[in-house]
């Protein structure tokens, strides 16, 4: 496995105090590698979301350390904090919340460029990476310039996403549910551009999801969470084949299988 570009060690995060105190991240640890393709497997409430958004720097830690590229996360000032988010990016399963509907799909796009030091480049230079990053996700530029993110459709606006990743160039991409809101054949189209992304851009892909049969059709790596507790982790074949913790394999029970006759009665009982 190659040099390591994201850990943390007793990763905690507690919202609330004395009796209301709730634990939504308890002590976890994790390494993850270049290039890697990670999936963090859990139920709705199961803390993902709540560890996605520390990983970004969008919430404090209570306890524990985050280190990226090797050195202990330092976002401590607003120019720390940017500096950071150079090298670590989102896709969420919201884009209608995921965009200021106020900026035209124009300067979204020039935002990447200018964040990657891009700001002096001629105005044809910038429409060239900019055309060239939306063909990436079969999309046309000239059809969406002077556009505002609200006149595109959901999934068109997930592709702009993914584009926004091509330009920016991340060495990690957090994707929490980015498939969640869009129909089965976009679905995998945009799974397939993330790959894509993933081997032309060679950044490492850090997969929110609750599907466990996704996890491992496209990880490297599994992490099931239950009550913000990492309960198993390893390869996808160790931990979907030979799965030893109770939680796994109900998650891995409840995935309807399609050979198999389905007991409506025992799931309505």
């Amino acid at each position: 496995m190659s040099d390591s570009v994201l850990s943390g060690k007793g990763i905690t995060k507690v919202f609330g105090f004395g009796d209301k105190k709730t634990i939504a991240v308890d002590h976890v640890d994790f390494d993850f590698h270049e290039r890697e393709l990670v999936s963090i497997v859990g139920e709705s409430g199961s803390g993902k979301t709540t560890l996605v958004k520390m990983l970004l720097g969008l919430l404090s830690v209570t306890e524990g350390d985050i280190y990226f590229m090797g050195k202990k996360r330092d976002i401590s000032t607003r120019g720390k904090k940017r500096e950071y988010w150079k090298g670590i990016q989102a896709i969420f399963q919201d884009p209608f919340s995921s965009y200021n509907m106020f900026h035209k799909i124009d300067s979204v796009l020039l935002d990447c460029i200018n964040m990657r030091g891009g700001a002096g480049l001629p105005r044809s230079k910038k429409i060239e990476m900019m055309t060239e990053a939306c063909g990436f996700v079969n999309l046309k530029f000239a059809e969406l310039t002077n556009k505002y993110p609200f006149e595109l459709s959901g999934g068109q606006m997930q592709r702009l996403m993914i584009a926004r990743i091509f330009l920016l160039k991340p060495k990690i991409l957090l994707a929490d549910e980015p498939t969640s809101m869009i129909d089965a054949c976009s679905r995998a189209t945009i799974l397939d551009m993330l790959l894509q992304c993933r081997d032309e851009v060679g950044m490492m892909i850090i997969f929110i999801t609750h599907d466990i049969g996704l996890a491992y059709y496209i990880s490297d790596s599994v992490y099931i969470m239950e009550h913000g507790k990492f309960v198993e982790h390893g390869s996808a074949d160790d931990v979907i084949l030979n799965p030893s913790a109770d939680y796994t394999k109900r998650l891995i029970n409840d995935v309807p299988k399609i050979h198999a006759p389905w007991d409506f009665g025992k799931a309505l009982g």
